[in-house]
């Protein structure tokens, strides 16, 4: 579990991407297109083709949490 303090960035990604996703690929897109940086405080957040579900991924202390 993670909170969302009022100094963390949430950032949403444009393109659908497959829930069989793991944190490894879901990742990539956020160093390339999303921040400079993963381990930065942000959520990314992830949805998939139909915008009804939705992944978020984030960097703690001790590592990245996929919810």
């Amino acid at each position: 579990m993670f909170r969302l303090g009022a100094d963390l960035q949430v950032c949403l990604y444009h393109e659908p991407i497959g829930f069989r996703a793991g944190i490894n690929s879901l990742a990539v897109p956020v160093q390339e297109t999303m921040a400079p940086e993963p381990f930065a405080p942000a959520v990314s957040a992830f949805c998939n083709r139909r915008r009804d579900w939705m992944k978020l991924l984030c960097f703690d202390r001790l590592g990245f949490v996929l919810s």
